[in-house]
């Protein structure tokens, strides 16, 4: 029987680069296929509710931004009973302590993965609400993918170059393309949005006019200045 396989991104979109986990499995559904025994899975900020999809795993794999002191945009790979240990040395937002108590909670019902593998990214920016993936960041989605390609083919799973199974991901209005559209129009205004709540939602958020997103964007790729946050 072939191991059943979840690769999972976790982080919150909204927050600059902790989106780079659920970017991740957005670019692999967009260029790679698995069989059936592989689901690609944007686990967000879900918490616990993601523990029946990692208990029916034999083997997890997981994309997320890590703060651990390293360079900007330097990836990290854990393996194992390392995985959270890690997660759990500098716990960076809400939703990595969320994620320890899944593990945790597998652990105890005896229903944990018997691989894990974390494929972690050192983040530019986490404090712009609104705000999407830094460049040294998002350089670093397509080598992470490629790390993970090489060892599920060292497991036996073989990817299949094409658009994969996106059913479990977010739908097409939160994908970057979409979240991180670039100016529009004559005056160069970025892309009119508002911003959206982790339940899919929208709301109006002090400090997240059109005009502060305007000076937000201006501020990254107009002057490209940029500011390593470790928290």
């Amino acid at each position: 029987m072939s191991s059943r396989v979840l690769i999972l991104g976790i982080g919150n979109v909204l927050w600059a680069d902790e989106g780079f986990g659920v970017r991740c499995v957005e670019r692999m559904a967009e260029n790679w296929s698995f069989d059936d025994n592989v689901k690609l899975l944007d686990g967000g900020t879900q918490g616990l509710y993601l523990l029946p999809f990692v208990e029916e795993a034999d083997i997890l794999v997981v994309f997320d931004a890590v703060d651990y002191g390293l360079a900007p945009g330097t990836l990290k790979i854990v393996e194992d009973v390392e995985v959270p240990r890690f997660m759990g040395a500098k716990k960076m937002s809400l939703h990595q302590t969320g994620f320890q108590d899944v593990i945790a909670t597998a652990q105890l019902m005896d229903q944990c993965p018997d691989t894990l593998l974390l494929i972690g990214c050192q983040p530019v920016e986490l404090e712009d609400y609104g705000g999407g993936l830094r460049d040294a960041v998002v350089a670093r989605i397509d080598p992470a993918i490629e790390i993970v390609l090489e060892r599920l083919r060292g497991w036996g799973i073989t990817p299949r170059a094409g658009r994969g199974d996106d059913r479990l991901l977010a739908d097409q209005s939160k994908k970057r393309d979409a979240y991180e559209a670039p100016p529009v129009g004559g005056r160069g205004l970025p892309h009119r949005r508002r911003p959206l709540l982790p339940d899919g939602g929208l709301t109006d958020v002090p400090g997240n006019s059109d005009g502060d997103r305007q000076r937000r964007w201006h501020r990254r790729h107009g002057n490209r200045r940029q500011t390593n946050h470790h928290r």
